[in-house]
């Protein structure tokens, strides 16, 4: 993609059949709240999700990032759910963006137990690398997650992502236990056949 056709790296709504990444918002605090609070998810000790009482920092955190340039963040909101309960199922973002390249990490990512094993994880990131090579004209899309964290690292994986390699003694985590952080990513050369089988994957139903 040349240069003058690529957009901005702006907050920017992303719509599908299934789910809606909308601009993350301090006014989505109760609806986020209700999510980790759903299986709990900050009990996992080798992930970084906050507890409920912990959301309205992270979404000053996540808006601080966002200004000073280097996220961009969303909220995950279901269809499915939106009638029954609140449709906010979660957070996702554009991290450690690198505009000059360009290039990003997708990550920093939650979603409330009921969404979890379904298609929205599937086509939430169709979206989000969809936007990031086709409208931003990213080089590459990096995923981090930590060694131990296998079923983040299945579903990276299932997602057409190629293992670079594995950071150790990258960082500590909260209970001061050293993480080694697994790096993934997807280059543009990649996109239309990993666009073909996210498609595919969708068409079939699978997560």
């Amino acid at each position: 993609m040349a240069e003058a056709d690529r957009e901005p790296i702006r907050p920017v709504s992303l719509t599908g059949k299934t789910v809606e990444l909308v601009p993350l918002s301090a006014d989505h605090a109760e609806g986020l709240k209700a999510a980790v609070a759903d299986g709990r998810l900050w009990e996992l000790w080798y992930t970084s999700v906050p507890s409920p009482d912990q959301v309205q920092a992270e979404i000053a955190r996540r808006l601080a990032l966002q200004e000073a340039g280097s996220m961009l963040a969303f909220t995950v909101l279901s269809k499915a759910a939106a009638h029954a309960q609140s449709p906010i199922v979660g957070m996702t973002t554009y991290m450690n963006i690198d505009a000059a390249t360009p290039r990003l990490e997708i990550g920093s990512t939650f979603y409330a137990r009921r969404v979890q094993r379904t298609p929205l994880n599937t086509e939430a990131k169709l979206l989000l690398l969809g936007h990031a090579f086709d409208r931003l004209g990213c080089l590459a899309v990096e995923f981090r997650t930590h060694f131990f964290n296998q079923q983040s690292r299945r579903a990276i994986e299932r997602l057409g992502a190629k293992l670079d390699g594995v950071l150790r003694s990258h960082q500590k985590t909260a209970n001061g236990a050293l993480r080694d952080t697994c790096v993934y990513s997807i280059t543009a050369a990649e996109w239309p056949a990993v666009r073909a089988h996210l498609a595919f994957q969708l068409e079939r139903g699978r997560d």
